[in-house]
């Protein structure tokens, strides 16, 4: 292993948002078994929003609020003892919103995960208005539960590569693929109709460009194996007019999709692009948001906020 090779990044603990919906049950079953395959705890987080809705309900109606959140609590955290027996559950009735809620709780090493619907206390938000909040504003990564709770494994995590700039959130990609026993695929969807018009001068057509393309795959698939040896990798560069489209199909043929999100210029602006809109709206399975620089920070034990 060269030593211009960055280390290894440790998975941190699984927390999951939950509420009273079937996607964010679902999310909380495959929450476990990532929890299993990481060999680490499972922390089920209720957000109730208590500390806003008191300034507009009144005390029943908050404590009745707490009450049926510790119930839904209790009862994900048995369904979840029962499809994993040996796993360390823990449970926290959240006053804050659903975002701030899992953010306290994940700290900064845990990873959230959320249902692709339903998340937002006792109501019926859809993902843009929390789910997107969650996976937009977060230092740690999200995963966002996609596709039917009963679709085949595919024993493949799949990561969508741009290029070079990936190889730091490219290392968590490698982490999932090795704890579920899984492969690992590096998918490059090269827009042909992105530089029509624009070749540069350096290639002398569209064929040179994604032969550059395939070369530079091909070098971060080769930093991946020098520090995972024992994964199974392979690498691919697909062209394509629709980026979004091809690696949407692609999600059909994998257990997990994982990507990269933005830098926010000066902490503010959005942090996923059109692309990862896409997958998270319409991906068959679940989508992994890795922010830019959690990989470097990934080492030690992960903590979560106590339990209440």
């Amino acid at each position: 292993m060269t030593s211009d090779i960055p280390g290894r990044p440790e998975l941190g603990a699984v927390v999951v948002g939950v509420d009273a919906s079937t996607p964010a049950r679902e999310a909380a079953l495959w929450a476990a078994a990532e929890a299993d395959h990481r060999g680490g705890p499972l922390h089920i987080v209720h957000a109730s929003d208590s500390d806003r809705r008191v300034f507009h309900s009144s005390a029943d109606t908050i404590q009745a609020v707490r009450e049926a959140g510790r119930k839904l609590l209790a009862e994900t955290a048995a369904a979840v003892r029962e499809s994993r027996p040996g796993l360390v559950v823990t449970t926290e009735l959240s006053r804050q919103g659903p975002v701030a809620g899992l953010h306290a709780a994940a700290g900064e090493r845990g990873t959230i995960v959320v249902g692709n619907r339903g998340l937002g206390g006792f109501g019926s938000l859809m993902l843009g208005s929390v789910g997107l909040g969650v996976a937009a504003r977060t230092e740690v990564p999200v995963i966002v539960v996609r596709g039917a709770a009963d679709r085949p494994g595919t024993g493949v995590v799949t990561a969508a590569v741009h290029g070079a700039s990936d190889l730091d959130w490219l290392r968590i990609a490698a982490a999932e693929a090795q704890a579920r026993k899984a492969s690992l695929r590096l998918l490059s969807v090269y827009n042909v109709l992105a530089h029509v018009g624009g070749v540069t001068t350096m290639l002398d057509s569209l064929g040179d460009i994604a032969d550059e393309k395939v070369h530079e795959v091909a070098a971060v698939a080769e930093r991946i194996s020098q520090l995972y040896p024992d994964l199974p990798l392979v690498h691919h560069v697909e062209t394509g007019t629709s980026v979004p489209g091809m690696l949407v199909e692609a999600s059909v043929h994998t257990d997990l999709m994982v990507m990269g999100s933005k830098r926010r210029v000066l902490g503010a602006g959005p942090a996923l692009g059109r692309v990862a809109h896409a997958m998270l709206h319409h991906g068959n399975c679940p989508v992994e948001i890795i922010p830019p620089g959690y990989a470097d920070e990934a080492a030690g034990t992960s903590e979560v906020a106590d339990a209440s």
